[in-house]
């Protein structure tokens, strides 16, 4: 048995979740199944998974086996594909990773869309706001605001974004409106506190010019969505992407603040290393994107056609 019939075979076993189904599905006997199973156990030295007369379960040795199994074979099928220069069809394993609240309320959805589109592609979604590590982490393709510090990888801007300060009407009267970036040390500001980034300070610029201000107020959570219903409940001043107030701004449940200055580039790219850049599930994923973040009622703009 080859490498990759290897591989099928014990990734198909995972999926059936028996011998049995397994069995079944190979048009082979149960003994037959196990002592294929017993052999690569044999050749690779370690226990892969724990069975019994009704179902299997995998150690950790073979988490670790399963796991890199299933991108061998993607990456396989991604090979063939290419070159047999069948790219009209997109079919197999993407998995796809998103900041936490981006990705539920945009993200998620899109891939449901581009399920039906695709039917031959499985998709798995990762979520968290915790920057991730494209080739370590067996992602394909990564949803990041802002600049790209890795040239290794391409990006692909899929939306345009800004970041802006909102607050809610009544905090607005109560407090008053900031005139100046400094201005902000007087105000309660809600602060984020995700990715190592320094807490509170805030980088404005207008005309050349960058300040930095070091925020502070009552309220900080690591979690996007509390933080925003804390300033809709005139809690304070936040700093947060154009896509996620940008309903708020038009019902005018949050207006905004120090608007002639700007703050850090927040545009949205779809991430992949350079080896996925002929891939066709990949090139349609991030196609799909494009055209659904710029169809979405909740956007904030017209997507830019520049690529």
């Amino acid at each position: 048995m080859n490498t990759d019939s290897e591989l099928s075979f014990f990734c198909l076993l995972v999926k059936q979740g028996s011998l049995a189904a397994t069995a079944r599905e190979l048009n082979l006997t149960p003994p037959a199944v196990s002592r294929r199973l017993s052999a690569l156990e044999d050749r690779l030295g370690v226990r892969l998974l724990n069975r019994t007369t009704r179902r299997i379960s995998l150690t950790s040795e073979g988490e670790v086996y399963f796991a890199n199994a299933q991108r061998i074979l993607s990456d396989i099928d991604d090979m063939e594909r290419l070159v047999s220069s069948s790219r009209a069809a997109p079919k197999g394993l993407l998995r796809v990773n998103a900041p936490l609240g981006f990705g539920r309320s945009y993200i998620g959805p899109s891939i449901s869309v581009f399920s039906v589109n695709y039917p031959d592609v499985e998709v798995q979604l990762h979520l968290t706001d915790r920057p991730v590590s494209l080739p370590d982490e067996s992602i394909d393709v990564s949803v990041r605001f802002g600049e790209m510090p890795d040239s290794r990888l391409i990006a692909k801007k899929i939306a345009s974004n800004r970041r802006l300060l909102v607050c809610s009407p009544v905090y607005l009267r109560a407090a008053g409106e900031p005139a100046h970036p400094h201005d902000l040390t007087q105000h309660q500001c809600i602060v984020l506190r995700q990715n190592e980034a320094a807490y509170g300070n805030w980088r404005l610029s207008r005309g050349g010019r960058t300040e930095t201000v070091k925020v502070h107020g009552k309220l900080s959570t690591n979690d996007g969505e509390v933080a925003l219903n804390w300033s809709l409940e005139g809690q304070g001043i936040l700093m947060r992407a154009e896509w996620d107030v940008a309903k708020y701004l038009r019902s005018g449940r949050l207006v905004q603040v120090l608007g002639d200055y700007d703050t850090p580039p927040a545009d949205i790219y779809a991430v992949y290393p350079e080896r996925l850049n002929l891939s066709a599930k990949v090139a349609c994923f991030v196609e799909h994107l494009r055209d659904y973040l710029g169809q979405h009622a909740d956007g904030p703009s017209p997507v830019s056609s520049n690529w």
